[in-house]
C-alpha cells in the first residue's frame, strides 16, 4: 500500500467521526459511530487476561472495523434495521473493500467472513462487545433520551450473545443491575 492509498482509506473511515448513533453520552451529546467503535475496542483490550487463550488482537481488529459499512449508509438502530438495509450496507462495504490494495482487501475480507460466521470464540467476543457497549451506553445516557422500546431492550438485549462465556454472562448481569437501578432511581426522581 502506498501513502496515498493509506490516506484515502483514512479519509473514508473519518466519516464515522461525524456519523451519529442512536445513543447519547452521559452528558446528552449524540454519540458517533467512531466513539462506539473505539470503546468496544477498548473493552476487548481490557479483556485480554479474562480470555488468555484467544487472539485478542484479532478481537480488537474486529471491533475497530465492524461498523465501517456505516461510512456509506449511516447508523440504523438494530431494532429498525431491515434486511434491505443490511444488504445495501454489505454491498457498499464490499465494493469499497474490493477497491483497496490487495493485502488490505484480503485482511478485511477474512475478518468480515469470520465475524459474519460467528463460529470462532474471537468473533463471539467481538459480537458481545458490540452489543454490550450499546447497553452500557444507554445506562450512561440520560433516561430522557431513551425511546419507549429501550426500557425493555436494556433489560433483555445481548443475553443470548454472551451465553458462551461465564465471565460475559456475569458482566451482562451487572449491566442489568445498573439498568434496574437507573430505572428505579430516575423514576423516583421524576
Amino acid at each position: 500500500m502506498n501513502a496515498r492509498e493509506f490516506l484515502d482509506i483514512l479519509h473514508v473511515a473519518e466519516r464515522l467521526k461525524d456519523t451519529p448513533r442512536h445513543c447519547t453520552t452521559s452528558k446528552g451529546k449524540t454519540e458517533s459511530v467512531a466513539e462506539h467503535s473505539w470503546r468496544i475496542s477498548l473493552m476487548a483490550f481490557l479483556l485480554r487476561h479474562e480470555f488468555p487463550d484467544l487472539d485478542m488482537d484479532k478481537v480488537v481488529d474486529m471491533c475497530l472495523i465492524h461498523d465501517l459499512g456505516e461510512c456509506f449508509t449511516g447508523d440504523i438502530p438494530t431494532f429498525l434495521k431491515t434486511d434491505t438495509d443490511r444488504q445495501t450496507e454489505d454491498s457498499l462495504l464490499d465494493q469499497w473493500i474490493r477497491s483497496l490494495p490487495a493485502e488490505i482487501s484480503s485482511d478485511l475480507t477474512a475478518l468480515y467472513r469470520e465475524m459474519e460466521a460467528q463460529e470462532t470464540a474471537e468473533s463471539k467476543v467481538y459480537k458481545a462487545m458490540d452489543k454490550l457497549e450499546a447497553v452500557i451506553q444507554h445506562n450512561e445516557s440520560p433516561l430522557s433520551t431513551w425511546s419507549e422500546n429501550e426500557y425493555e431492550l436494556n433489560k433483555t438485549y445481548a443475553f443470548d450473545t454472551v451465553v458462551f462465556s461465564d465471565w460475559l454472562m456475569d458482566l451482562r448481569k451487572e449491566i442489568l443491575a445498573d439498568t434496574l437501578e437507573k430505572l428505579k432511581t430516575e423514576k423516583d426522581q421524576a
